[in-house]
């Protein structure tokens, strides 16, 4: 970098920070919200104050909407790409066709590295898990409004933030394993995914404890008068796309492991032969 760059770089440096000081004078130092940090975040756990009335009938969290927004979304698109685009796939790739193959090469990859015996499934299981969890975690970064039944707007939160959209994703990918398992191997199958009862609790909490690590440390952020002028936007952002890649990698990585486990066939027992059974008969007489 030449000396004028790094002077110019320097000098944008300074005017943000000078921005942002600016911003938390005229503003006051702080926030001008009055609820305690405690009850926004058992509100986002809970939703107890900001139900939505569905269809007029029933009271629903919004992490349900949310969840049928982004399934709609992804159904959409994939009915979009296997109709319109790719029938017109070349062997020479555009850039779509070179992105979406290296989207589902990965995935093929992962699933046939540690799910050898049937990959296929699992690969295409893995990669619709792995869309949904990256496109639910950045799809409260579009801050899309909705009403609550008190009449509060609210911006709907990802699905995965949702206990219930947590467990229910964790239940349904132990129920691949298990029911993978069984199909292949039979009971021994279903056995293998069995004795790891703990993995669908362990798979819900993981994706539901890291996108409220990520809402909670947002609301600290902002909760600090110091830093709540556009800091927050930034930490939010940060960690709101760092969530959706690391948690779709481990849950895709789990499940493709687990799987191959309970769907790898039994290894045959080695059969002795006559010598060397006379032979362990006379060691165990001398």
């Amino acid at each position: 970098m030449s000396k004028k760059r790094r002077i110019v770089s320097a000098c944008i440096f300074i005017l943000i920070i000078a921005g942002l000081i600016t911003g938390i004078i005229l503003t006051g130092g702080g926030h001008t919200e009055t609820e305690p940090i405690k009850e926004v975040m058992r509100d986002a756990v809970l939703h107890e104050s900001g139900k939505i009335n569905l269809f007029g009938v029933i009271e629903v969290n919004p992490g349900f909407i949310s969840a049928m927004a982004v399934s709609g979304v992804l159904i959409l698109f994939a009915v979009i790409v296997r109709i319109f685009v790719i029938p017109k796939f070349t062997l020479k790739p555009g850039r779509f066709q070179y992105l979406l193959e290296k989207a589902v090469g990965l995935f093929a990859s992962l699933a046939k590295e540690n799910s050898g015996h049937r990959p296929v499934f699992v690969g295409g299981y893995i990669f619709a898990a792995g869309l949904y969890i990256f496109t639910s975690t950045i799809f409260e970064l579009f801050g899309i409004q909705a009403i609550t039944v008190s009449g509060r707007p609210i911006a709907l939160p990802a699905p995965l933030s949702d206990i219930n959209g947590a467990i229910a994703m964790g239940v349904f990918s132990y129920g691949v394993i298990l029911f993978g398992g069984l199909f292949v191997n039979g009971p021994k199958g279903a056995f293998k995914a069995l004795k790891d009862f703990s993995l669908p609790i362990s798979m819900s909490f993981r994706l539901f404890g890291a996108l409220l690590s990520g809402a909670l440390v947002t609301e600290l952020v902002y909760y600090f008068s110091l830093t709540s002028f556009v800091i927050p936007v930034v930490v939010g952002v940060m960690f709101t796309l760092l969530h959706a890649v690391i948690q779709a990698y481990v849950l895709t990585m789990l499940v493709s492991i687990f799987y191959g486990e309970s769907t790898e066939p039994p290894h045959p027992k080695e059969k002795k032969n006559k010598s060397e059974k006379r032979s362990n008969k006379h060691e165990k007489v001398s």
